[in-house]
């Protein structure tokens, strides 16, 4: 069909009164997507916005005429050009889909052949349907790498997916996206999964792109900030209904719906109270204490150190009932460093005590009361739990373990447990499959309760969940906290989400601690050079954000792990744009105290990091 055929119609996009169900195990329908209209112009980008189970990547791929296993599009209309999707046969569907109508997906790495090299994939649609030769759709790659701000364009296609980061792997997967010149691209989450700075250089790429092709887009995501830098139009979603439609600078400035003023307040969210600790418990022996802690992997050198180093030199403290926040991109060493503690990483130097107490390096040399007492809450809920085990059995295994509970007093302490992270006691006898991922992370957290520690490790806990979801998991944190007195390590790239919960806050890079702050400084001048990197890349909640930061933020910075840094010198040397040749490549950092208070790993003086760093582009009440 020709692509033009509908050139005069502003709208390229119409759906009407789309209903879509899905199939549960009794056999009966539920409505998931209840009568939606909408419609995207020609060159507009429209954002699909809304919690988990929204609708909204239903409502996404059924642009590709397209319902997920146990789902069906039942009802509306689907018009895309001059195209009824519903009306269309599969090998009219198979002819759309990846020509006309293409799809960016959350993960790059679950969409890309192992085997295959990356121009191969990247060029596969247009040869499928024959709309270039290869040499004709190499040169088009090729560009589009230029174009997506990919290094060395030229040869980046002879690489495997293995051998690029993941930000770029995500531009990857956009070139092969339009490499057909579709009429309509779906984005959906394509930046989820990446840390901060990662994810802005994706963003530059792709508004970059989308606006040199005026290319007509479905923006699906659940972060207002994101959509606030891509988006033309924003539409709100919650259990499968639009709640509210309009212009994107009007619904983050005046929204109209109490749902999307709830967003709104989700994407910033407020501080947690501080527990403010007796005089006398100031002076006990920290709960958590950690000195000198090396781990890594490789053939030791002669000093019986690992070549490779993950966490190198990590000293710090955990008092009862406070929360220490670990933030940094992937590969810094935050999972490594949990992991440790847990005992199922052993270190190379080093010492982990708990409340004076040596603890062992492995599981197998701690007792069951130091595995009690030290509990770790893993990032992803739906890996973390076992699919074939109800939630009622997998409370009761370590209330068995742990503290010997049979029978009634089992089940009494079960239901407490749900009701201390605020779960109906219906879910008991439901299996992980059969919850929402807000209620299978509070889960995650009720088995981690149900040992009674006194600390746990919460690794990356709300990466994973929308932020109304992501939002509620804090507050509960934050009033187990109150009431148990429990505390936390808190890992996370998510620097908003650190400075709502945590009291202290330290940045690792490259295995290193390079700065350490107290909640209430972590946005007080002068940062340590990554420090700042990361506050100047979390997306601000207003339109034009993206456009003031561009040559602010360094593009293209090698990710954790491409420059080996050396233990002689600063580990962020080569990202730095503040480095003093001759001495930061030469002489390794001191560890000094800020004026303001927290601690800072780098030879620049607070007069030189204030005078040097710009201020971060932040408006009142955005989370950066």
């Amino acid at each position: 069909m020709n692509k033009n055929a509908n050139a005069n119609d502003s709208d390229l996009v119409k759906v009407s009164g789309l209903r879509v169900v899905a199939t549960k195990d009794s056999g009966d329908d539920v409505v998931i997507v209840k009568d939606v209209d909408f419609s995207v112009a020609r060159g507009e980008v429209l954002a699909l916005i809304g919690e988990s189970g929204s609708g909204k990547t239903t409502i996404a791929l059924s642009l590709l005429g397209y319902a997920r296993a146990g789902c069906r599009i039942v009802g509306g209309s689907i018009r895309v050009g001059q195209r009824e999707l519903l009306q269309m046969s599969p090998a009219e569907l198979s002819h759309m889909r990846g020509r006309d109508v293409a799809y960016i997906a959350q993960s790059a790495a679950a969409a890309f052949n192992p085997s295959k090299t990356l121009m191969d994939q990247v060029i596969e649609s247009a040869l499928i349907h024959k709309t270039m030769t290869r040499a004709q759709a190499e040169a088009k790659a090729v560009g589009l790498f230029r174009s997506l701000a990919l290094p060395d364009p030229e040869n980046i296609g002879k690489r495997y997916p293995h051998q690029v980061s993941g930000g770029q792997l995500q531009r990857l997967m956009a070139a092969m996206a339009l490499i057909t010149d579709p009429e309509l691209v779906i984005l959906d989450e394509p930046t989820t999964a990446l840390d901060v700075t990662t994810q802005i250089e994706v963003l530059r790429a792709f508004k970059k792109v989308v606006k040199e092709l005026g290319t007509t887009a479905v923006y699906v995501s659940h972060d207002l900030a994101v959509v606030a830098q891509m988006a033309d139009r924003i539409v709100v979603l919650r259990d499968g209904q639009i709640r509210e439609v309009g212009n994107t600078g009007r619904i983050l400035t005046a929204p109209e719906n109490a749902y999307t003023q709830s967003l709104l307040a989700a994407a910033a969210p407020a501080a947690r109270e501080h527990i403010a600790l007796p005089p006398e418990q100031e002076q006990d022996v920290p709960l958590l204490r950690i000195r000198g802690l090396i781990a890594g992997y490789g053939r030791p050198d002669n000093k019986g150190l690992p070549s490779v180093r993950i966490l190198d030199d990590i000293n710090l403290t955990i008092r009862r009932g406070t929360t220490i926040g670990i933030i940094g991109e992937s590969g810094s060493g935050k999972t490594t460093l949990a992991r440790a503690v847990a005992g199922l990483v052993a270190p190379a130097r080093g010492s982990i005590a708990l409340d004076g107490e040596a603890l062992s390096p492995t599981l197998q040399g701690r007792s069951r009361e130091q595995f009690r007492r030290v509990q770790i809450v893993f990032q992803n809920a739906d890996t973390a739990l076992n699919p074939a085990h109800t939630i009622g059995r997998m409370l009761a295994r370590p209330l068995t373990f742990y503290h010997g509970l049979n029978n009634n007093a089992q089940r009494k302490r079960i239901a407490q447990l749900l009701d201390l992270v605020q779960l109906p006691s219906s879910v008991i006898d439901r299996l992980p499959g059969e919850l929402s991922g807000g209620q299978k992370q509070r889960a995650n957290l009720a088995r981690a309760l149900a040992a009674n520690p006194d600390l746990i490790l919460c690794d990356e806990v709300t990466s994973a969940l929308d932020t109304v979801v992501g939002a509620a998991i804090l507050d509960l944190l934050a009033e187990l906290r109150r009431e148990l007195n429990v505390s936390y390590m808190f890992i996370s790239h998510d620097i908003s989400t650190v400075r709502a919960i945590c009291d202290d806050i330290v940045v690792l890079y490259a295995g290193r601690m390079v700065a350490k702050r107290p909640r209430e400084a972590m946005m007080a001048p002068p940062y340590h050079p990554y420090s700042h990197l990361l506050l100047s890349s979390v997306p601000a909640l207003k339109q034009g954000w993206l456009e003031q930061v561009c040559g602010r933020v360094p593009q293209n910075l090698p990710a954790i792990g491409e420059v080996a840094p050396s233990p002689d010198i600063c580990a962020f040397l080569h990202r730095c744009s503040l480095r003093i040749d001759g001495t930061c490549n030469a002489v390794p950092p001191l560890r000094r105290s800020l004026e303001h208070g927290g601690e800072i790993l780098c030879h620049r003086s607070d007069a030189d990091l204030q005078r040097l760093q710009q201020p971060l582009l932040a408006v009142e009440g955005v989370t950066v």
